[in-house]
């Protein structure tokens, strides 16, 4: 394994000031599992890491008014193990109950996975679902970032040398809402996602559908809502038809992005069934 340096900081305020010395080139390190397996294969672009898994302002799972404030370096296991985000968030928790084994969801976390930017990465969509703002901290400042927006392509960022995410936020959802996450892998545990989809959705006291959000990964080179699907389901009854025509508009929309490759026909119709069948765990289809 190639040779840098190590650090650990131990607040934000340290590590900003050890990731903006211009004498050494620095990356922030919270679980390591996608960067120590990446210089094992290619040489490393840093002369240092910054370990910033145990600032305790990059721990913290709250709600905080009408938002729920989740650290960049909380784990997939405390994310399992949070009461909060299993009311509030189910799609991110059931997003992170499939991130590879106990081993990776012990170590892995959240700001990690959306800083490695890979299209496959399962946290990503649950967030973007979920609305949710990355907050950014460098030595200039501070800014917040959509987290779709803060994706610009496969293992692509905009952030920038010196830039740390702290922690995300996102709105609670409206009364009544559920939300889901389906992964499709070559096999069922500790694997890389073909296709994933987070969904989300609240009914009227009527029955009709108020709110939704359908965030398909791993297809597109850009992660976003598809909001041409959501919006064919406001005011709409939830049923089986309904389900179907979505998961199609789904796929469709994926074609007019990708064009036709050799992965295209699988992914068609897999994607046509995912989504149908977030959408069916999202709203109970009455009989």
């Amino acid at each position: 394994m190639p040779m840098f340096d190590y650090v650990r900081a131990k607040s934000v305020a340290e590590a900003v000031e050890l990731l903006a010395d211009t004498q050494c080139v620095s990356r922030p390190l919270a679980g390591g599992t996608d960067v120590l397996v990446q210089v094992r294969h290619t040489p490393p672009t840093f002369q240092r890491l910054v370990d910033v898994s145990r600032i305790p302002e990059m721990k913290i799972i709250e709600r905080q008014g009408d938002e729920i404030c989740v650290g960049a370096a909380v784990t997939y296991t405390e994310i399992i193990e949070s009461a909060l985000l299993r009311e509030t968030a189910t799609c991110l928790v059931e997003a992170s109950r499939l991130v590879g084994g106990p081993a990776i969801a012990n170590a892995g976390t959240l700001g990690g996975n959306v800083a490695n930017g890979a299209a496959c990465a399962d946290g990503v969509p649950p967030l973007v679902c979920l609305d949710a703002l990355a907050h950014v901290r460098n030595s200039a400042g501070a800014r917040a970032v959509p987290v779709a927006d803060l994706l610009s392509g496969p293992h692509e960022t905009m952030l920038q040398r010196g830039d740390l995410i702290t922690h995300f936020t996102f709105p609670v959802m409206p009364d009544g809402a559920r939300s889901t996450f389906i992964k499709l892998g070559r096999r069922n545990a500790q694997a890389i996602s073909r296709l994933n989809v987070a969904a989300a959705g609240a009914l009227s006291s009527e029955g009709r559908v108020i709110f939704a959000r359908v965030v398909p990964g791993s297809a597109l080179p850009r992660l976003r809502r598809f909001v041409e699907v959501e919006n064919m389901l406001i005011g709409e009854r939830p049923s089986e038809a309904l389900f179907e025509t979505a998961g199609a508009e789904a796929s469709r929309a994926m074609v007019a992005v990708t064009g036709r490759r050799w992965s295209t026909e699988y992914k068609e119709i897999a994607l046509q069934g995912l989504v149908a069948r977030a959408l069916r765990q999202v709203f109970t289809v009455e009989n």
